[in-house]
């Protein structure tokens, strides 16, 4: 499937929700790290905000609102192959990801 071209439409509160999210962990855990860094925080820190900020399922939520719009718009072959790609990735408690994974975001 060739994806470098093709778009999925979501509803735009849905995304924006997502998005919200997604942005206060990247800036809160940033700032972690940097207080880790700095040695005013340590695990035990990020564990807190992990389980008080509910980032589990917040972003399960977004994974799920993105697997809708993609459940929608695409074939079922299209999810097969989408759902063998993500299979290939870094999982915490693997063996395949003991080591620190490379930056994927673009």
């Amino acid at each position: 499937m060739d994806m470098s071209s093709r778009e999925i439409r979501m509803p735009l509160g849905e995304a924006v929700a997502v998005l919200q999210d997604l942005n206060e962990f990247v800036v809160s855990l940033d700032r972690l790290g940097s207080r880790q860094a700095s040695g005013t925080a340590d695990d035990r820190t990020v564990g807190k905000f992990i389980a008080d900020w509910n980032v589990a399922r917040r972003l399960a939520h977004a994974r799920g609102v993105i697997g809708a719009a993609l459940d929608e718009q695409l074939s079922g072959e299209e999810i097969a192959e989408l759902d063998a790609l993500c299979d290939q990735g870094h999982f915490y408690g693997t063996d395949r990801a003991t080591s620190t994974p490379t930056d994927q975001s673009s």
